[in-house]
């Protein structure tokens, strides 16, 4: 087995060779007709070298060697997949203050698609989500700046600044005949990853943005807080436009409503990139029934959780079809402070799917869809207890029917559900009917 190190050396040495000598091509040349899957490409090198000394020696203007070779990591790693990608060591530090959920920016997570930026998805309560930056948005040009041709890490780069400052994003969006543009300023991005309320009386709502390290701790404060305001019929469990985050906090909060069995494994190459993630018993819900809401935007870490719960048929899956990022980014630090994140595994659900390129398909189907409140008719209609010497229904004292009937006229003044969040709505409602089917049962109906 060849040592890392000696491999670096072996690699950087005949980068830096300015050619070969005849006998040296035969040699390589032999080298390669032999070569196992573990031995250096010799002439492959040999044609990099070549072209590093062209650029050099003939380009338009000076270019410094680290700048030739740190593009030439930089292309090297953006060939092999969307998501694996070099980091300086600025970089590499903005990455993991990320992790902790503070940083600065406008509030998005990207990838490239056909050369452009794509937007995964907007993070909640940031720049880029109030200024109406949606997911499957593609971003075309950063202030004047066209996106063709830049490395993602220049994109990203061009979109951070100094908070305060502003920036225009110019962006295509499906269904929108002419490209929009969009004014936003930076800001701190400061992320809480989990919200929490209840929607109704024994119905409790927690929304998760991303998967930060904290995030399982502050999950389980979370439905703490709601268990003290009674028991829990149902949860809804909000994985919208959550563009994922770190692995370990997607196992810690599927294992917080499974009793047994696998959560997620991953499959790569090398034995380090092998891994099972078991449950641990213990449902903090107790059975409760949960729904689980997802879209577009749902990517990676939150696929892994929608995923575990949709097999061990724990929760019903509903929304839109996820985002389908299936495999597994492994941050490797690098002898001068940067690092690589290299792409080293896949990851599987319990039943063993692959959701590389696929998704989560959701149990239950719900389109993008804006409802209106049909607005209060001038007269109300006529109701039986308004007609004159109407019967009592014998249940309740006279003029409580009319107190109830005025109640509800109150009532109306907020805004529904259904139109505010429709997904959340038929979420809500759903777990009513199981409620309702599970008292039923136990009653003998």
């Amino acid at each position: 087995m060849v040592n890392r190190n000696t491999l670096v050396t072996l690699v950087v040495g005949a980068v830096l060779g300015v050619g070969l000598s005849v006998a040296g091509m035969a040699t390589a040349e032999k080298a390669r007709e032999d070569a196992s899957p573990n031995t250096i490409p010799y002439e492959d090198l040999r044609t990099f070298s070549e072209i590093y000394g062209r650029i050099r020696q003939d380009y338009v203007e000076p270019v410094s060697d680290n700048k030739l070779l740190t593009d030439a990591i930089r292309g090297m790693l953006a060939g092999l997949d969307p998501h694996s990608t070099y980091l300086d060591e600025e970089e590499y530090n903005e990455l993991r203050v990320g992790t902790t959920g503070q940083f600065g920016g406008l509030g998005i997570e990207v990838g490239m698609e056909n050369g452009f930026v794509k937007v995964i998805s907007p993070i909640d309560d940031t720049p880029a989500q109030r200024a109406g930056i949606k997911a499957g948005d593609l971003i075309i040009r950063l202030d004047d700046k066209p996106v063709k041709g830049m490395s993602l890490n220049d994109a990203v780069k061009m979109m951070r600044g100094e908070p305060g400052s502003d920036i225009v994003l110019t962006v295509v969006r499906e269904g929108v005949d002419q490209p929009l543009k969009i004014k936003l300023t930076r800001d701190i991005i400061k992320v809480k990853s989990v919200k929490s309320r209840m929607l109704e009386e024994g119905y409790g709502y927690v929304r998760i943005t991303s998967f930060q390290s904290h995030t399982s701790d502050n999950m389980l404060e979370a439905l703490n807080e709601l268990k003290k305001k009674g028991d829990l019929k149902g949860l809804v469990l909000d994985l919208r436009n959550n563009p994922g985050g770190v692995l370990n906090a997607a196992v810690a909060v599927s294992d917080a409503f499974l009793e047994s069995g696998l959560i997620v494994y991953t499959e790569g190459r090398i034995e380090d990139a092998k891994m099972r993630f078991s449950a641990k018993p213990d449902d903090l819900l107790k059975g409760a029934p949960i729904v689980v809401l997802i879209n577009s935007g749902s990517a990676s870490a939150s696929e892994i959780v929608a995923g575990a719960l949709q097999d061990h048929k724990r929760a019903i899956i509903m929304g839109e079809k996820s985002f389908g990022k299936g495999s597994v980014q492994t941050i490797l630090p690098t002898s001068n402070g940067g690092a690589i994140k290299l792409t080293t595994a896949r990851y599987y659900t319990p039943a063993g799917r692959s959701i590389q390129a696929e998704g989560i398909v959701p149990d239950v189907a719900v389109s993008k869809l804006k409802l209106e409140a049909v607005s209060q008719p001038e007269f109300e209609p006529i109701k039986e207890a308004d007609l004159s010497r109407h019967l009592s229904n014998g249940n309740k004292k006279s003029g409580d029917t009319k107190k109830e009937v005025e109640k509800d006229k109150e009532g109306a003044k907020d805004e529904p559900l259904a139109v505010s969040d429709y997904p959340l709505s038929e979420a809500l409602n759903l777990l009513k009917g199981i409620a309702i089917m599970g008292q039923q049962k136990k009653a003998g109906l």
